[in-house]
Parts: C-alpha cells; sequence; structure tokens
C-alpha cells in the first residue's frame, strides 16, 4: 500500500532491505556498546555505518519495487 505524502509516493520496504538496513545497524550498536572487535568497522566509524544502514531503509521507502 502506497501513502502520497508531499511530492512523494512512500512504499513499505522489502523484507531484504529492511533486513540489510537491520544487520548494519545492529552491528554498529555491537561495536558502539559492547566494543565488540570487527575487523571492518572501527569504533570511530560507528556513526557512518549507521548513516549507510539509515540511507539503505530510505531508499527501499523512498521507490517502488527496491
Amino acid at each position: 500500500m502506497a501513502y502520497r505524502r508531499g511530492g512523494f509516493v512512500l512504499t513499505p520496504p522489502s523484507l531484504l532491505i529492511f533486513s540489510i538496513s537491520l544487520v548494519l545497524a545492529l552491528i554498529a550498536m555491537l561495536v558502539r556498546y559492547t566494543h565488540a572487535p570487527m575487523p571492518i568497522i572501527s569504533t570511530s566509524h560507528v556513526f557512518d555505518l549507521l548513516a549507510i544502514a539509515y540511507v539503505v531503509l530510505t531508499i527501499g521507502v523512498l521507490f517502488r519495487r527496491v
């Protein structure tokens, strides 16, 4: 079901896009709050990873069939 908001048609993200966004956000939270060692993500790049997760979710909402 699409919602029209302003000039945009908002659609729910697909399960794949939602899952990718959720996994990225969980990894960012694990690195930030439990100091879990991740070989790719350092503590200085946690905000960047969380921002990427939000952008992925936003793309899933703004574009259809993504």
